[in-house]
Order: C-alpha cells, then structure tokens, then sequence
C-alpha cells in the first residue's frame, strides 16, 4: 500500500453487451477500495470512434446500477477529476506526445493504412519495430524539413513509442510478483492516432495520473502492453508516480480451454453478460443473467468466487462481508473456469435466505397480471412457502402462478394409470367434508384427508399425488395441504371438482 488515497477506475469502452468479466473487474476495484476507504472511479474510453455503440455508455451504468456496483465519481456522478469521457478529454493528450517525440522516446509515422497493408502482405507476421521502423515513412528516416513540411500540410501521421532495444523492463504485479519483458519483442505502438485521439497506452497514463489512481487492475490479457505503459510512466510522469498493478485472471470457458466469450454462452446456453443487450445495428438481444432471473446479490457473489477466496470454505458473502474479507493476495493467478450450474446454486441459495419483502417487487414482475391485484401479504405468504424450490426469479412463474389462477392444464397423464373407481368415491367424500369443514388450515386438512383415507382403506401415499395435481397441474409445489390452506377453500374444491370431471 502507498500512502496516497486510495483510487482505483474501470475504465470500458461502450462498445456492446458488459461481459461478467468486465463486471468481476468492477467488482474487485469496488471491493478494494472500499475495504481501503477509496473511491471508485469510471472512466469511459471512448477514443475509438469506429467502435463506439449508442446506448452502450448507458447501459454500463445501468449495469453497475443493478450490481449495487455505483461508481463515486463517472460521466454520470460528475467529480473533481473529470470530464470522464476520454473522448471529451481529447486536448490533453496532444502536449504529451509531442514531448515524447521532443525528447527522442517517440516519433511521428506517416505511412499511410495502403502501405501498412502492403507491408502486411509483403511480410507475414509484420511488426512496425526496431527492425522496420527504419524502412518505414517516419521522422526517424525522413529529414527535419521533410517532416515539417509533411506536418505543415496537414499529412495525416500518427506517433509511435520508440521502444528500446534490447532492455528488460520488471514491474511487480500484485497477484503474480515480478514480471520482466524483452522491449526487442514489443513493437512500436501507437500513441496518438491520425485524428488527433490517443489509443488506450498513451490515454490510460495521462489519465491515471491525472486523475490520482493509485491501483490499477485489469485483465491479464493487458499484460503484454505492460512494457509501453511502463515506460510511459518512466518518460512522462517517473515510475514513483506509476499506480501499483494487478493483472487479474482470465474467466475461462467451462471446459477450462480458453477465454470465456459471449458465442460459448449462445452455444452452450447460459448468459456472460450482466443484463440484455440489444444491438442497435442489428436489433438482436442477448440475454442477461439479470433476464435470466438471477439476483443481483448472487450475480455478484458468484463473481467474487471466480479466482478469488477468503481462505475458508465459505462461499456465500454478502456485499459487505467481500469488502472485509477481500485482499488482492487472495486473488489467483491461474484463470476460473465459469461453471452455470454452480452459479445458479449461488442464487438458489440467495433466494432462499432472502426475505419475502424484498423478492416481492422482482415475484410481482415475474407473475405479471395475474398477481398485479393480489394482496402483498398472501404474495409474500407465498414467497416464503415456494422460495426454497427456486433456482431462478423466473421459476417462481410456474412454482408461486397457480396460488394466483387455476391452473391452465392439469397432468391427468400422470393420474390415470394408477386411477380407479375408490379413488373418485375418495375424492367425491373429501369435497364433502372440506365444504363443511369449518378450520381451513394445513394441519386440519391433512387430517380430514388421511381419515377418509383410513376409512376407504386407502393408503394416504397414494392420494397425495393426485391431489397435488388437481391444485397445482403438476407434480411440483411445496405441502400439498399448505398449498390447499393457502389458496382457499372455493379454489381446493373447485380445482378437485375439476379434474374429476376430466377423469370420468
């Protein structure tokens, strides 16, 4: 830990859909700084025009919103470092390249994308490094007059890092210790593009130190531009000034082989993005986990699992116990494979030990109409009664919908086989006696039932399933005589009249 205040950012671009990587991300900055009384800063990196996507930049906060994952200074909160957009940030950035390229630590290419591509064609594997830069069109082979008249007239050009040969450039990482890299092996990459925009490498410096970040964690996959970053920091600010890393693990595809992506979700059938997305282009949505029915405290717990742990055999934490127990010295170094089944335990688990009060708004949604006049205490009845039998927000349709309306299909598939004619007289006498039964609960119920049963020398086991279907269509639900208790005494007895009919 330095002594300065603690400030850690995500910064994304708005380019589509927000990957459940990009939320861990979050999620383990949000963690870290307030653990260490920081703030947590978004910063939108939307440099890259041909990528940007209307609505995206809106749909991340929307995101974060929903994670409870809020921001103390963005676009959207304001702050004292801002704009946060880099794209409004555009005329800082300039001044610092042209003091690389004064200093010899950059220098300005003007080849055009045609030569580039002719390069590439011409040589497989082409680098734009300190072996062809010297064959190239750049300040470094062409003389001063050229260059500046080439300026003067408006020719577009680009600046490059000049990276040195043959020096080993060592930081230490957070999670993974000490790093080194061989700058012979990275090529000279672009700082400041043709229109005047910064890539990522000379914005995300400018900008962390502007803006006072003292912790940066990023996916591993930044790890091979950690030498340019490096020696930004060095050549512009000095390496006492740069934040400390970390570079966070990969979220892998369940199988374990390879980065988990939005197509492995499509094919194998389970969301990677935190909320739907529609593209704008093309109109398609994505499903989120949100969609999906997951909560967002269970979305957020089964991020905080994916390479990180406390040291215990605990899994399930709230909010507030991950910022006391996280450290990124328990983060790991090796990539998490992401397992749905065991992400839908998380939530199951999260439904089950959340109060009726708070699953009432997402339930009522679920339900929809049938639900919109309910009584809230008879929903939250409900809630309690079935919530231990759902996996997802979604599957209190079919587990909560028949307290609410009849059932629109009855299985008497699954009746008939084992049916006969005792049972209808059972039957026939149990609406008799529950229409003069005076107690309407569980317990009463239940009683009334196994004493016509003993009566008609029937075994109780027998009977329970065909009642379960007669209320509730299916063989699903909690106590058959709770449901009964619950749903009433005009609707047990109708839905029984019911389906004796449709077994004559």
């Amino acid at each position: 830990m330095t002594d300065k205040r603690v400030r850690v950012r995500y910064a994304p671009s708005p380019t589509g859909g927000l990957h459940l990587g990009g939320v861990r991300t979050v999620l383990f900055n949000y963690l870290f700084a307030k653990k260490h009384g920081g703030d947590f800063i978004l910063r939108t990196e939307d440099t890259d025009q041909t990528r940007f996507v209307p609505g995206a930049e809106e749909y991340i906060f929307q995101c974060l919103e929903w994670c409870g994952l809020v921001p103390d200074e963005s676009a959207k909160h304001g702050g004292p470092f801002g704009p946060y957009r880099q794209s409004e940030r555009k005329p800082l950035y300039n001044q610092y390249a042209e003091q690389l390229v004064a200093a010899g630590q950059a220098y300005y290419a003007f080849d055009t994308p045609q030569e580039l591509e002719a390069k590439r064609a011409a040589m497989p594997n082409f680098q734009y490094n300190q072996q062809s830069r010297q064959s190239m069109r750049n300040s470094l082979t062409l003389d001063a007059a050229t260059v500046a008249q080439l300026i003067s007239e408006g020719h577009p050009h680009v600046v490059r890092i000049k990276m040195p040969e043959q020096e080993t450039i060592t930081f230490t990482d957070m999670i993974r210790g000490e790093v080194s890299f061989d700058t012979t092996q990275v090529d000279d990459k672009v700082l400041l593009k043709a229109d005047g925009m910064p890539t990522y490498h000379l914005a995300v410096v400018v900008d962390d130190h502007l803006m006072q970040i003292s912790h940066a964690f990023r996916g591993e996959e930044w790890l091979p531009s950690a030498p340019v970053h490096i020696l930004l920091w060095k050549y512009l600010f000095g390496l006492d000034q740069m934040p400390q890393w970390a570079h966070l693990p990969l979220i892998l595809k369940p199988d374990g082989n390879g980065k988990l992506s939005k197509r492995d979700g499509d094919r194998l059938g389970f969301p990677v993005f935190a909320m739907d997305w529609t593209d704008p282009k093309t109109n398609t949505t994505t499903i989120g986990f949100r969609e999906r029915g997951f909560l967002p405290q269970a979305f957020v717990n089964v991020l905080a699992m994916l390479g990180w742990n406390d040291g215990t055999d605990k899994e399930i934490f709230t909010i507030e116990e991950l910022i006391a127990s996280f450290s990124m010295e328990r983060v790991h170094k090796g990539g998490a494979k992401f397992d749905f089944e065991k992400a839908k335990w998380f939530n199951q688990e999260w439904i089950k030990q959340t109060d009726a009060t708070t699953l009432l708004p997402e339930v009522k949604k679920v339900l929809g109409d049938s639900a919109a006049n309910a009584d809230e205490t008879f929903i939250a009845q409900v809630i309690n009664l079935v919530k231990d039998r759902c996996v997802l927000l979604n599957d209190f349709a079919q587990q909560a919908g028949y307290f609410f309306s009849d059932p629109t299909k009855v299985d008497t598939d699954a009746i008939k086989p084992k049916w006969d004619e005792k049972k209808t007289l059972f039957f026939t006498e149990l609406i008799r006696t529950y229409e003069t039964e005076q107690f309407w609960q569980a317990a009463d119920l239940e009683k009334a039932f196994k004493e016509i049963a003993a009566v008609n020398e029937l075994k109780p086991g027998e009977l329970m399933l065909p009642f379960r279907i007669m209320l509730v269509g299916g063989k699903f639900g909690p106590g058959v005589f709770d449901i009964a208790a619950l749903i009433g005494k005009d609707a047990t007895i109708a839905r029984i009249k019911h389906t004796l009919s449709l077994l004559q």
